[in-house]
């Protein structure tokens, strides 16, 4: 048992570490931008009624008004059988990086960004957020970052809107224990792949280029 619930409600308090440093205020979808430039929390903003509630979970205009891509070419799923399954962490080299809109649509998850752009303020420093079903938030990670996430359910699904097409040949990872990021996981990792497993250390792969 992850307890993960009460540990949501720490992190959300600032007791993880991650924070939220600007927070810019859209209708209907707000707006959090994290420590990391670029990379934001998005909150749906429900229009509640006797059915239910309409809420709106994608507008380019908006996204652009936060000079965020509104471009989006591809869509995908993964299911996760098994809590305390990892995916990543992944990117997309030049000349096509991506940005990713990530929403957890069943379950709940840790979502984790790190940054790997040399330039930026930020460099390897890390942001995580938990995304989950019930609260329907979304991160948006921008081009340069490494993504993945924990699942802190059994049958959790997650869904991906990306800003260029997959390139098998441009796809990159960095490790989800490297210590050169030092990543704060809420849980135990008991299933991942073999290929998110081994990759090289960060700065080994720095130091080669």
């Amino acid at each position: 048992m992850f307890g993960w619930r009460v540990w949501a409600a720490k992190f959300r308090s600032g007791a993880s570490g991650s924070r939220l440093v600007h927070k810019i205020h859209g209708q209907p979808l707000t707006f959090h931008e994290t420590k990391l430039p670029g990379a934001f929390e998005i909150r749906v903003e429900p229009k509640p009624d006797e059915r239910g509630f309409f809420a709106r979970t994608w507008c380019q205009k908006e996204f652009e008004e936060h000079a965020l891509k509104s471009k989006l070419v591809q869509c995908s799923v993964s299911f996760n059988a098994r809590k305390g399954t990892l995916r990543g962490l992944h990117y997309q080299a030049a000349p096509y990086p991506e940005t990713k809109l990530v929403r957890c649509t069943r379950g709940a998850i840790y979502d984790v960004v790190v940054d790997l752009r040399p330039d930026s303020p930020t460099f390897k420093d890390w942001i995580a957020v938990v995304l989950t079903a019930i609260d329907r938030n979304m991160f948006y990670v921008p081009e340069g970052c490494g993504h993945g996430f924990l699942t802190l359910e059994d049958e959790t699904e997650v869904l991906y809107q990306m800003s260029e097409f997959y390139h098998p040949e441009l796809s990159r990872g960095v490790r989800w224990d490297d210590p050169s990021f030092q990543i704060v996981w809420p849980g135990e990792v008991t299933l991942i792949s073999e290929r998110d497993r081994t990759y090289p250390n960060f700065e080994q792969v720095r130091c080669a280029c």
